[in-house]
This record gives C-alpha cells, structure tokens and sequence, in this order.
C-alpha cells in the first residue's frame, strides 16, 4: 500500500512494548506483548515450523484522515519439508476516521515437492483514489476523487509440467460500484470515462509461469518469467468485452556475500472496451515506487526497474539497505510508445531482517519522481 507523508510504525509498537513499566493493572498484558515482541525478533522456532506475525498498524493520508488497521503474515513449507518452496499469506485489514475500511490478502503458496502453484491477491475495500485521466501526458494538477466499493480477486492455480515450468488457468474478478465524483478545481473532462458509474467484470484465460525461486519474499538468486491472458466477456457475465496480456520477468543474481542485483520487465497491453479502473496502472509499492497508483494508466504499459540489496549490510547482522531506480511508460496502442513519454522513479531503502531463519526481511522504501515521493512499509522485497 501506498502510504505517503507517513509510515506505519511497528518497531514504535515493539519499543513501547518493551519500555512500558510493569507495576500497574496491565502488567499481565504487557508481559504477554513483550514475550511475544522478543519471540517475533529472536525468532527461536526450527527452520521448518511455520512463522506467523500480526502486528498494528498507523497511518495517515489526505484521502483518508488517520487509519488503523492489523497486518499479518503466515510463511511455510508444505509438509514442513524445507526443500520445498516458501510459501506465504499476507493480510491487512483496516479502518480510517472517514469510515472507509478493507481487507488486503496475498497468497503464493506451493504444494509438496512444488507440484501446484497458486498464486494470486484479493482486495475488498471502500476507499477514495485519484483520477488524473487517461494517457501519458495527463497533468498532475488535474484530477477527480472517485470513491466506491471495490472487489479484485485474481488468482492463477498452475500445474507444474517439467522441471520450473508452470502452467494453469487464471480467474479475475472485479467489481466497482457505489461511485461517487468530487471534481478538483480545473479538472476539466474527468468525470465521465468508460465505467465510471460502476461494473462488474469477470476474466478466464490462462497462464504460464517459469519459476526458480527458492524463497519468494527474498530471493538471492532465480529467474521468474510470467504470459498471462484473460478474456472478459458478457457471455460469462461481464459489463465489459475486452482482454488483456500480461508479460513479466525477473532475474536475481548474487554479486558478493549478501550482495543482490534485481532487475524486472513488466508489460500489460489491453485491447477492447476496458473501464478506466481495470486499464494498466503505473505506480504503487512495488513498480515505479514514488508514484501515486495510477497517477499514470492507459490500455498499454511498460515498466522496468533495477535494485542492488545488502543483505544485511557488511556490518550487521540484521540491517540491511536498498537502492533502486525505473523506467515506465502507458499508451492507447502499442505503437504509440514513445521515448519521450517515459517517466522515471528512483529511492533507496532500509531493510531488518525479521525471520532469520527463513531469511525475510522487512523493508521500508522511499521512492522519488519529478513529481514528488513516496513511503512504503512491508514484509519481504518489492519483487
């Protein structure tokens, strides 16, 4: 999540935790949160026993006011057999002093000896975003707040055929409604693109996945590569008739000793009647981090991005850092890319490794533009 001009602040958390005085009424609880703040930290338990954190959560944002909420995180090995890869679920759940509220989970988990994938994100929230428009050229100034509730549940359950390659069908829901507009001063031609008052659209297709990686949240050395196509289409129930491309690939390579070079493509290219919240979105916590999500979106976009980690730095043991810069671009066709259309986003990042058994790392990040920058708080690496 996108969490700009703040943090969320669990190492707060923990120290108050551990600096509270124990000679009152809540003595008895405290002890209960530092036993499980120093057992978090420590982390005692075998290499092969899953690990689960929940920890809360503070921010605050323009479009929301303050915002409370929970995260938590669940890290396996199917049949607690190390050889197989790390599995993980990620939540967050919250509510803001503008009564808005949601559930976010992240799932990628593997079956023993790595034989079924299912990979995917669900996000139900009632929540206020930015418009800016359609296009690469559009003004950061001009802009319209949209709220409504949303639904996104995508999913790929792949089927592995030889060695590291997957492949299986994806599903992809999304629904938008309850729309309503706020018009900003000078956002003149915003308020009426494709789906504004709300639909519901359903993708099926299929998808193709190469996959190396050992420990998804952290990985040290691999190569993922993803083609993935969904058609939505009235006969299955869709408001929309379109469909959509997905390419990606990730290489990670180690330098030296904790030393990581990261570098990803990433490419969504759409064609047919799509709405203006299922167009290809730029920006976010994890491609081109320092942008607003969706400052940028249009029927096509590419983005790219490197990232040199210590892991941990040379002289801790915990600590780690990040530096990291992208390039990214959207347009109406393929053939409209243009050089002069691409906007880049650079940042550095801290990095403490939480579980050092399983080798995750939590990260903040802050991501500069031309236009501004961003903070981002989460558990494991952007990719």
């Amino acid at each position: 999540m996108n969490i700009s001009k703040n943090c969320k602040w669990f190492v707060v958390f923990a120290f108050v935790a551990l600096a509270t005085p124990q000679n009152n009424a809540l003595a008895q609880p405290w002890q209960w949160i530092k036993k499980e703040v120093y057992r978090v930290l420590a982390d005692t338990a075998s290499k092969e026993k899953p690990r689960f954190i929940a920890y809360p959560t503070i921010a605050y944002t323009p479009e929301t006011s303050w915002e409370f909420g929970i995260s938590a995180l669940l890290l396996y090995h199917a049949k607690r057999d190390t050889t197989n890869r790390l599995s993980e679920i990620s939540a967050f759940t919250f509510v803001t002093l503008e009564n808005q509220f949601g559930l976010w989970v992240d799932n990628a988990l593997y079956s023993h000896r790595n034989r079924w994938f299912l990979l995917g994100r669900t996000r139900w929230q009632q929540f206020p975003l930015y418009f800016y428009g359609i296009g690469p050229e559009t003004n950061a100034t001009d802009k319209i707040l949209i709220n409504g509730n949303s639904l996104t549940m995508r999913q790929r359950l792949l089927r592995q055929v030889k060695g590291q390659f997957y492949i299986g069908l994806e599903t992809d829901l999304q629904r938008l409604g309850s729309v309503s507009v706020t018009p900003e001063p000078g956002a003149v031609g915003l308020n009426s693109p494709l789906g504004i008052a709300g639909s519901t659209n359903l993708g099926l297709g299929i998808g193709m996945v190469y996959d190396t990686r050992h420990n998804i949240l952290n990985v040290r050395d691999g190569l993922f590569a993803e083609l993935g196509f969904l058609r939505y289409d009235d006969t299955w129930g869709s408001d929309f008739n379109f469909t959509t491309f997905f390419v990606e690939s990730r290489v990670f390579r180690p330098i030296r000793k904790n030393q990581v070079f990261a570098a990803q493509l990433y490419g969504v290219f759409s064609q047919g009647d799509v709405p203006f919240n299922q167009l290809a979105l730029m920006g976010g916590e994890t491609l081109m981090r320092g942008y607003y999500t969706g400052r940028y979106r249009d029927r096509n976009y590419i983005g790219t991005q490197v990232e040199y980690r210590w892991l941990p730095l040379p002289f801790s043991r915990r600590f780690g850092a990040t530096v990291f810069g992208g390039l990214g671009n959207v347009a109406p066709k393929i053939q409209d890319f243009s050089l002069k259309n691409f906007v880049w986003a650079a940042g550095v990042g801290g990095r403490f490794l939480i579980f050092p058994k399983k080798d995750v790392f939590t990260r903040i990040d802050i991501g500069f533009t031309e236009e501004g920058s961003g903070f981002y708080f989460y558990v494991g690496e952007a990719f």
